[in-house]
């Protein structure tokens, strides 16, 4: 296969450019300066600009661009930072396809689709948007992918959940302190707090490129929804440190403001029903197992 990846140089797209090529598979990288090298090739999504040549022959293109939404604090500059950076390439990928006869686009999303005050409800990938920003922007995010479905392109919408990864993402700044024994629950800790593997999150991947059955919206998310107390306690013994702090939600609230109150103190309990009806069989289904991978220990899997 030749797969187009745009974002290949974040957390989530470094692992799948790594995991295609050990499969023998030709990648092609969008960069976002002068191509230095035979697998790159420039694109500018803010004119509209993209390489004709990235995409012939492709057999599937990957968009995972997107500005982290833990990068700073929510101003309304930066609000419209998080959008333009999912939503303009996205827009721009979309086209590309079409033109190109493109048969697959597989685009990021995130579970934060359903918003973050569920509750105890499951939601699965039939389940309503919610509210709020993270909502909001998710829905916008996927609807910008409309002309290639219109086209006839399978077209894979991945609601990713929090993706544990030692080397970056949430847990890349949490293994610190808990290694410290400063880890504790934040909030009330019965939020949810959504999560896969690296693993699984590059095994769903690659998964959703390689079935044809797989198209529209899928929850890339481990099947066995926890708390935040759970995984607070999880991450614990995982490290083998107590976790005895509690961090009241008018401190998070103070410290990230909105960002607070859309993804940390809420969550939703997002199970991935459309991946295991398509066969997919997850590497870590628990989130002691996905943890203990995380952080190179063999630990408690529960």
């Amino acid at each position: 296969m030749k797969v187009v990846i745009a974002g290949s140089s974040g957390l989530i797209g470094t692992a799948l450019v790594a995991a295609l090529r050990r499969d023998g598979q030709d990648v092609a990288r969008l960069v976002r300066r002068k191509a230095a090298g035979p697998d790159e090739f420039a694109w500018n999504p803010t004119r509209a600009h993209l390489d004709e040549r990235a995409l012939r022959g492709a057999d599937a293109v990957v968009n995972l661009c997107g500005a982290s939404v833990g990068g700073r604090r929510w101003t309304g500059s930066f609000k419209q930072e998080l959008r333009d950076s999912r939503i303009t390439p996205t827009d721009v990928l979309a086209d590309a396809v079409v033109a190109a006869n493109v048969p697959v686009l597989l685009n990021a999303s995130g579970v934060h689709y359903y918003g973050g005050a569920t509750g105890d409800r499951v939601v699965t990938e039939t389940s309503s948007a919610g509210s709020g920003f993270l909502a909001t922007l998710c829905r916008d995010w996927e609807n910008a992918t409309e002309p290639a479905a219109a086209a006839g392109v399978r077209t894979v919408l991945l609601r990713s959940a929090v993706v544990l990864s030692r080397t970056g993402g949430m847990l890349g700044m949490l293994q610190p302190l808990y290694s410290l024994g400063l880890g504790g629950r934040l909030g009330n800790g019965r939020q949810y707090t959504p999560w896969i593997s690296m693993a699984d999150e590059i095994g769903a991947i690659l998964f959703a490129l390689t079935h044809d059955t797989v198209s529209g919206p899928i929850n890339v998310a481990g099947p066995a929804p926890v708390t935040n107390a759970e995984f607070s306690r999880a991450l614990g013994r995982a490290l083998n440190r107590p976790t005895p702090l509690v961090v009241p939600s008018f401190v998070l609230r103070a410290l990230v403001g909105e960002l607070a109150q859309e993804a940390i103190l809420h969550g939703p309990r997002a199970i991935p029903t459309a991946l295991e009806e398509a066969g997919y069989q997850f590497q870590h289904p628990t989130i002691g197992a996905a943890l203990a991978a995380a952080v190179g220990r063999s630990g408690d899997e529960r």
